[in-house]
């Protein structure tokens, strides 16, 4: 892995961008965005929505070029995920702009390991569309190299983030998203036209012994994506466990107040989440909703990740872009 560079934009110059919103150089950029409920979200509809505005932190921008840029979602943990700071430096390091989104902290949420109910499932997918309409019209930026990268929770939105209909209902006004980079992701849903997607890769990433997203759905979900003739893959490293990327987690560790709903499995019906078991709305109360599940930092399998998302983000480019 190459030397990790640890650095702030320095910059203090104020641009406006094309879409109208106000972004400062200096890394802190403002997204208005809204908090949508999964129902109106499943079912297009913002007038129920409310105006927030979060923030996310841009990096890596350098005077006079026009770098590809990588959205990042955070999970569960919110925004002192140690996925997303070793993604950022190390992104850093390859001369790729990052774009981590704070999607909890201006709706007064600081984490929903222990209580996932308390943020909407998909509302980052929103958050998402909005940043690349910032990101378009940032100078350094390269409008048509955007890209998605999510983790856990966060890996679920930049999952889903691909469906044709979540693109006609909310997508952005401007730019486009390259490729969709989920890190183990909950693919245990059904939801309606589930195989109709964006033209552009999604490539999943992740360890075969997650017990708190399991990778058995994901196989299933990549597998008839692919069979659709979809641009869609799935790296499963042996033996890693859920947040195989997290540094910030070396030692194999379970929380017993952290919920999983690893063995639920949720179909969308008329725009409500219904677990498949009782017929009944989806509730992190359901029974089949579990305690206890466990992360563990893998370096192989992070090192070979980050190797696979840089030659994703070589295709059709320059090494004199991307070194």
């Amino acid at each position: 892995m190459p030397r990790l560079r640890f650095f702030c934009i320095l910059a203090a110059t104020i641009f406006e961008i094309s879409t109208g919103y106000a972004a400062a150089a200096d890394g802190v950029v403002p997204i208005p965005t809204l908090t949508l409920s999964d129902e109106a979200f499943l079912r297009g509809e913002t007038s129920a929505g409310t105006p927030v505005e979060i923030t996310a932190e841009l990096t890596g921008i350098e005077a006079g070029e026009q770098r590809p840029v990588v959205i990042l979602l955070h999970g569960t943990d919110g925004r002192k995920s140690g996925a997303v700071w070793m993604w950022r430096h190390f992104l850093e390091a390859q001369d790729i702009a990052t774009f981590a989104l704070d999607s909890y902290t201006a709706r007064g949420i600081a984490n929903v390991n222990s209580d996932q109910g308390a943020a909407p499932q998909f509302m980052p997918i929103y958050d998402a569309y909005r940043a690349v309409e910032v990101l378009a019209g940032t100078p350094g930026i390269d409008p048509d190299r955007i890209f998605l990268m999510g983790f856990s929770r966060g890996g679920t939105a930049a999952l889903y983030a691909a469906l044709d209909r979540f693109h006609d209902d909310f997508g952005p006004r401007a730019g486009r998203i390259a490729a969709y980079l989920p890190f183990y992701p909950a693919c245990n849903f059904t939801l309606d036209h589930e195989l109709d997607v964006v033209d552009a890769p999604i490539r999943i990433f992740h360890g075969s012994e997650d017990d708190w997203t399991p990778v058995a759905p994901c196989r299933d979900y990549i597998a008839r994506l692919a069979g659709a003739g979809h641009d869609a893959a799935l790296t499963e490293f042996a033996g890693a466990h859920h947040g195989f990327d997290n540094p910030g987690a070396p030692a194999f560790y379970g929380d017993p107040e952290w919920r999983t709903s690893r063995a639920c499995h949720r179909v969308e019906r008329d725009g409500t989440l219904v677990n498949a078991e009782t017929g009944a709305a989806f509730s992190y109360d359901d029974a089949c909703v579990e305690r206890g599940p466990h992360t563990q930092y893998d370096s192989s399998a992070a090192d070979a990740a980050q190797q696979a998302v840089l030659e994703l983000l070589h295709q059709g480019h320059s090494a004199a872009v991307l070194k």
